[in-house]
């Protein structure tokens, strides 16, 4: 069935989105197939989940792997101490049951970046201020009122739960937007290592998520690197503009995490 948002609303909102993402972050857009077996093979999601086509080729079930598989393409063509930030806006398909009210198509707007640990938590701190002031900017731009938050769960790496303190909390505590602990989550370990991130909005049984994200292994598995390390993250643009504001105002005023 056609996806219940508004084309027009839509597109205003990833309008946005890109036009607040950092210049040195590079757009690609997507082909609508993979070849079969990446999603899987990249990361540890069953290919039942996945459209299959009859040609070896399979529906981009989410863009994050797509991007992470050009991300390890361009780190090798880059010296060691490079880095790679991609953003893709791509409407996935999956073969799962949602439940009512749910499609199994939507879009997400996903973030990737690939660049070589500098020991201590370094590259991981840097990398999740990348990530998580940007989503403060997004978030503070386009739905300053529906009480939106980042939530961090650090997944068993003291060095790391050591510079999200020290590092990313101090340089990320202006904004509008907070960054909530969440010790408890569960989900996603396994899936993603080091931390995890979830974007919400609202409070309680109305709270609605808009995105996920957390670190991987999938850039180091792929260049044959361990010290590689991969941040990836994503919206679902969607949810995001049926909570921005009816007549499509933003907040225009600046936020502190905007200058980061």
């Amino acid at each position: 069935r056609p996806a219940a948002a508004d084309p027009r609303t839509l597109a205003a909102a990833e309008a946005r989105l890109w036009e607040l993402l950092p210049a040195d972050v590079a757009g690609v857009d997507l082909s609508p197939v993979a070849p079969l077996g990446l999603c899987s093979a990249v990361a540890p999601v069953s290919q039942n989940r996945i459209v299959t086509t009859f040609r070896a080729t399979e529906v981009v079930s989410d863009p994050t792997n797509a991007l992470a598989v050009e991300a390890a393409a361009r780190r090798r063509e880059r010296p060691a101490d490079g880095e790679v930030h991609l953003a893709a806006c791509h409407r996935v398909l999956r073969a799962q049951d949602f439940g009512p009210g749910a499609a199994a198509h939507f879009r997400l707007f996903a973030l990737v970046s690939s660049a070589r640990d500098r020991g201590s938590g370094r590259t991981e701190e840097r990398l999740l201020i990348r990530h998580l002031a940007y989503w403060q900017r997004v978030l503070h731009a386009l739905v300053p009122g529906a009480t939106p938050r980042l939530r961090l769960t650090v997944l068993d790496t003291p060095v790391v739960a050591e510079r999200i303190e020290d590092g990313v909390r101090p340089a990320l505590a202006a904004s509008s937007v907070p960054i909530v602990a969440e010790p408890e989550r569960r989900r996603g370990r396994g899936y993603y290592v080091e931390a995890a991130l979830r974007i919400t909005a609202g409070d309680g049984a109305g709270e609605v998520e808009l995105g996920d994200g957390g670190f991987t292994d999938w850039t180091a598995r792929l260049t044959s690197d361990r010290k590689e390390r991969c941040l990836v993250s994503c919206l679902a643009t969607e949810r995001l503009s049926a909570l921005a504001a009816p007549d499509g105002a933003e907040d225009h005023s600046t936020d502190a995490a905007g200058g980061i």
